[in-house]
């Protein structure tokens, strides 16, 4: 009887996919194998990001690298400099990386198994499991935030994080169908990405209506268990907007490890819960001048605390620093600058116009 339902979920779930599935531009559907180097770099971009974002830089990756031996052979400021926007810099300094160690030590292949891409750079336990079983259609069971929410519903585990995971992919292996594991795991995605949301579910038009268990016990919107979020924390920081005698803009590189390793940044200080007295700040500033601190404020939220700068400005300042660059304003955007430094160079551009 269980296998019976387990092929009647499967069926039901491939069905939809083959009529409902998602058109994107990694994706290739009617049995025809994708490309490991596609789907591994969709991968990577979709960590922590939507699918309507990732869109446009794949297509400008695979534009302009169209093979992992391209991407290998790419400088590093090049590719922070394409990923701006997509955030969490880490990922683009690893992807950098795996496409070297793909490209030199496994002859421009991808290992075809989970273990082998496990000791690429960048490649954890979802995203090995997903190229495995999208890229070379085998039994894996990757766990995002999408397929916890449609098998927790189905299954009606009710146990709140962080063990909910571990669950969910005990229940998601003995469902993975032999024949089309990739297709499956893309069709849960594209269930939880579309019908199974995590608020107003359409569950009338789920394939998986009559056999979820969520459904039948009425606790659709209750599950899965919601974590409870601390309040994030507020950093400080004075950023140092340095300008020569040619009214170019001082940059340094941040540290390779790290929050927005390898990126361009105006030179601040360390950011920290305390506030910073600006007599403190000038102490740890590259130039000893005289500064000027420009109104307001620059906000910017990461993942674990809300940060914000406040701006000083010099003019007309000769400084030598290993490492430095001069950018005159208009070029900033040649530089691989996250979105917190854009702000600066705006509230900078605002205060004074």
């Amino acid at each position: 009887m269980k296998a019976r339902e387990q092929h009647r979920r499967q069926t039901a779930l491939l069905d939809w996919y083959d009529t409902h599935g998602r058109d994107l531009p990694w994706r290739l559907k009617n049995g025809v194998r994708p490309d490991p180097y596609r789907v591994w770099l969709s991968e990577i971009m979709l960590q922590q990001t939507t699918v309507a974002t990732v869109g446009p830089y794949f297509r400008d990756f695979t534009a302009r690298w169209p093979t992992v031996e391209a991407l290998a052979a790419a400088d590093l400021d090049s590719v922070l400099h394409a990923w701006q926007g997509l955030g969490y810099y880490a990922r683009a300094r690893n992807l950098h990386k795996c496409a070297g160690v793909v490209a030199s030590e496994h002859r421009g292949r991808f290992p075809d198994d989970e273990p082998g891409l496990l000791k690429l750079p960048g490649i954890g336990p979802y995203t090995a499991a997903a190229i495995a079983a999208i890229a070379f259609n085998l039994r894996c069971a990757p766990v995002d935030g999408n397929i916890e929410r449609v098998i927790s519903r189905l299954m009606c585990i009710e146990a709140p994080p962080p063990g909910l995971r571990s669950l969910v992919a005990d229940a998601l292996a003995p469902l993975i169908p032999e024949g089309r594991p990739g297709d499956f795991v893309q069709a849960m995605m594209d269930l939880g990405a579309s019908l199974c949301s995590p608020r107003a579910p359409q569950c009338p038009a789920c394939p998986w209506a009559g056999m979820c268990g969520a459904m039948a016990a009425q606790k659709t919107g209750d599950l899965p268990k919601r974590p409870v979020k601390k309040p994030k924390p507020h950093r400080q920081g004075i950023a140092f907007w340095i300008e020569n005698t040619d009214g170019a803009v001082l940059l340094r590189r941040r540290p390779e490890k790290g929050l927005l390793g390898g990126m361009m940044e105006f030179p601040s200080t360390d950011w920290r819960e305390a506030d910073w007295p600006l007599e403190e700040a000038f102490a740890s500033a590259p130039v000893t001048t005289k500064w000027t601190a420009l109104p307001g404020v620059v906000s910017h939220t990461f993942t674990h605390f809300h940060l914000h700068l406040t701006v000083v400005a010099a003019n007309g300042c000769p400084v030598k620093q290993a490492g430095a660059i001069w950018s005159l304003p208009d070029r900033l955007g040649d530089h691989a600058l996250p979105t917190v430094m854009k702000k600066i160079a705006r509230h900078v551009d605002k205060c004074r116009t």
